[in-house]
């Protein structure tokens, strides 16, 4: 082309479309300053448009979001390190909120809070950004919890059943099992439908470590989401990291699918927030944390929920984790998440050193739902299992003190130690609901009231490749319809004796 060629026609359109659209006139651009910055926190004058949880942009790239609103200045919470930003830099607001990727792209893959990949799979593409803050769903459009949650635990699933859209804690001192047990639960996972998101935060990064493998190893990955938000992340990204996680469930659950949420673990969370309240001069409450900090925890654990069918009829099930102090329930953040959540699996560090595993209180622990979302046949099966191990206990303790109990008195305790036996279960290997329903059986009839106690576990080792041989079609039929009528039950038992007389018995 020539430099006196006429240009094309339609590079002519494009530039009076381009003109047309250009508004003449002055054009104000607030800019605020960083008046200090330290700690994760940035305090930035100017800027009196802001509102609050706005994403701000720092000259030097970096973003932030508005935490603390006053009347000279604005509290800002980095994502990333505050080296990069100085005293006097300028500040401008997006007019947006923080945004985080959603969508099945980011399944198997493990995320920072923001949805940077730190898995070294690559960037995560075409996944439409949603805000982290939601709103919960309103009354109207939630449906009552009736379907179960297999966790794979028989202390849970035949004590405490689970069901979807509920929010269940777990709670105890540190370094329990409190993350195996909610580790387990998304394993459990493997032989269902539901998708399962894991949210560490503020956790070591060998911790972080362990959960991936285990999750990798021994469950779906594609079908799981994890978020890391570790111990030396900064405290913005370890205050969004359960939002964030929300945000990429609720995802799932809006196509009408199943999500299991695992949040490892909010008194961290807690902590992170009373960290950032207090770099940015709130005023603190109760053992320093400010008085929102109930209402950050509500906000969050509320948006875990059963739909309605009108509204797809998906669900989230939350697992939150909380830490106590030698064993205190009554401090200030684990009462809240208590009056929050539909239940408590209260882990005890007096069974943990004991060896039993999981260590699970039956005596403080409680689901809310209750048996209305057990499978119809483990229901039936445990019917007395919890009176008939909580008389056990109180019975084992009197019998300490010597003398020899009446006959009735040693069958309860021949009895309540097979239970006990069987609530024991080594980590990562959880056991399908038609393994769960012949245990409990097989305790409740008397068929293991013949074995010595150390020999259940090899007894439970082998029970699935037992039933898969002796009672194909009841395995099949339990776990397709969770039913177990009269005469498979009677069925059941028999393989069950004829099994547990491969056993020496007890002497």
């Amino acid at each position: 082309m020539t430099d006196n060629a006429p240009l094309p026609d339609a590079w002519l359109a494009e530039a009076d479309a381009k003109l047309g659209a250009a508004q003449l006139g002055p054009h104000a651009d607030q800019v605020g300053r960083v008046e200090e910055v330290g700690d994760g926190i940035a305090l930035i004058s100017g800027l009196p448009g802001v509102r609050l949880d706005e994403l701000l942009q720092f000259e030097s790239g970096q973003f932030g979001f508005a935490q603390v609103l006053e009347r000279d200045r604005i509290g800002c919470v980095l994502f990333d390190d505050a080296d990069a930003i100085h005293a006097g830099e300028a500040v401008r607001g997006t007019g947006d909120v923080v945004r985080v990727p959603t969508g099945p792209n980011l399944l198997g893959r493990v995320l920072d809070p923001l949805g940077r990949p730190l898995d070294g799979k690559g960037p995560i593409t075409g996944a439409p950004l949603m805000p982290i803050e939601r709103p919960a769903p309103a009354i109207v459009d939630r449906e009552l919890v009736t379907q179960p949650v297999q966790t794979g635990l028989v202390v849970v699933d035949a004590l405490f059943a689970l069901g979807r859209g509920q929010r269940e804690l777990i709670i105890g001192d540190r370094a329990i099992g409190k993350s195996t047990l909610a580790i387990d639960t998304i394993i459990n996972q493997r032989d269902s439908d539901m998708i399962c998101v894991y949210i560490a935060v503020g956790q070591k990064t060998s911790a972080v470590r362990r959960a991936i493998d285990a999750i990798h190893t021994k469950g779906v990955p594609e079908r799981s989401i994890i978020i890391a938000a570790g111990a030396s992340s900064s405290p913005g990204l370890q205050w969004i990291a359960p939002f964030a996680g929300f945000t990429m469930a609720e995802y799932f659950r809006d196509l009408g699918q199943h999500v299991l949420v695992v949040i490892d673990d909010l008194t961290k969370h807690a902590a992170s927030h009373r960290e950032i309240a207090l770099l940015t001069r709130q005023s603190p409450g109760r053992e320093a944390y400010p008085g929102d900090v109930f209402y950050v925890h509500a906000r969050l654990l509320e948006r875990a929920a059963k739909l309605s069918t009108a509204m797809g009829g998906g669900s989230i099930t939350a697992l939150p984790i909380a830490e106590t102090d030698a064993g205190n329930l009554s401090a200030y953040i684990p009462t809240n998440l208590i009056s929050i959540t539909d239940g408590q699996i209260v882990l005890s560090s007096k069974l943990f050193h004991e060896g039993h595993k999981p260590a699970v209180d039956a005596g403080t622990s409680v689901s809310r739902v209750g048996g209305k979302t057990q499978a119809p046949a483990l229901r039936e099966a445990a019917e007395t299992l919890r009176l008939d191990y909580a008389q056990f206990l109180e019975l084992e303790m009197f019998s300490r003190f010597g003398g020899m109990p009446e006959t009735r008195v040693r069958n309860q305790l021949t009895r309540g130690a097979r239970i006990r036996a069987i609530l024991r279960q080594p980590q990562h290997a959880p056991l399908r609901l038609s393994e769960e329903v012949a245990l409990v059986l097989a305790v409740q009839a008397g068929v293991l009231d013949t074995l010595e106690v150390s020999a259940i576990d090899n007894f439970r080792q082998d029970l699935r490749e037992v039933l898969e041989r002796d009672v194909p079609q009841i395995v099949k039929s339990i776990q397709q319809t969770g039913m177990l009528d009269d005469a498979a039950k009677a069925t059941l038992l028999a393989a069950l004796a004829t099994y547990a007389k491969t056993f020496p018995a007890a002497k």
